[in-house]
């Protein structure tokens, strides 16, 4: 796939942060139709106020996307719209972080990230997935997954545990869609470190480890999923500790993250987006 041009793209999350950038990305490639959708009405509609104006049809949705009634209602409005999806992008997700694990709530913090960035976007690709391999052409799913879908880090146990499971759910729909015999459709998972959104405000940088800049992360995340690479981890660094992994024992690759590299307490200043309160 050279482009999106012609193409029905739905993001996940889409009213703000990277969710945005990749709507803005199909747009300027001339995507027959953008579908966004997010939770957060205000800034849903703020969003679509702004893209309205370009050169394809843009349409809203607020979606609850841990719900799966809602997500297979919401799904069957789109694909009445639409007839299939072409690219789907699973955007969104949800930070909790700097306490340990027994401090959280497992409500508010346990359930909630689990719902929204495991559960959630295995909801979203099964409601769409048969119109992809319906589909007459090319189609793609983007999963954004995390470098904590590869490496443990305090402060964020139930996240790392969200992104693992996502990591290891979206690569294995890919193997099953080649399995299966629909090679039209290309699974690309998404890796990166902390992003430069909001979502990881207060985290910090580590040596060979820099905040990423949202734009960047779109850029390359978009130019795999075209392509049909399998993975998009960022930066190559990230790949360190998968190596690590397999030549170290644990206290020694413990040792070189913690102290060396410094990956264990990038987490103990983070503040992030405010949590709503219930």
């Amino acid at each position: 796939m050279r482009s999106v041009k012609g193409k029905h793209v739905l993001v996940t999350g889409a009213a703000m942060g990277m969710g945005r950038l990749f709507a803005e990305r199909a747009i300027a490639e001339e995507a027959a139709a953008v579908v966004l959708w997010d939770i957060n009405e205000k800034a849903l509609n703020h969003t679509l106020g702004e893209l309205a104006d370009g050169p394809c049809a843009v349409t809203g949705y607020v979606v609850d996307i841990s719900d799966p009634d809602e997500v297979a209602a919401t799904a069957a409005d789109v694909l009445d719209d639409l007839g299939h999806l072409d690219v789907l992008v699973n955007n969104a997700g949800i930070v909790r972080g700097n306490a340990y694990f027994w401090e959280t709530d497992p409500e508010r913090d346990t359930r909630a990230t689990i719902a929204v960035n495991t559960l959630a976007p295995m909801f979203v690709a099964h409601a769409f997935l048969g119109s992809m391999i319906g589909a007459p052409g090319e189609t793609r799913l983007l999963n954004i997954s995390s470098a904590a879908g590869f490496t443990p880090n305090p402060r964020m146990s139930v996240y790392a545990a969200s992104k693992w499971a996502l990591t290891g759910w979206s690569d294995s729909v890919r193997l099953e869609l080649r399995q299966a015999g629909h090679d039209h459709v290309r699974v690309t998972t998404v890796c990166p470190y902390y992003v430069r959104t909001g979502m990881f405000d207060g985290a910090r940088s580590a040596p060979l480890l820099p905040i990423l800049d949202p734009d960047e992360v779109v850029d390359e995340a978009w130019t795999g999923m075209l392509v049909g690479s399998p993975f998009v981890v960022l930066p190559r660094t990230v790949l360190l500790s998968e190596m690590l992994k397999g030549v170290l024992p644990v206290g020694v690759r413990d040792f070189i993250a913690d102290h060396v590299i410094g990956v264990y307490r990038t987490m103990e200043d983070f503040t992030g987006r405010a949590v709503p309160e219930d």
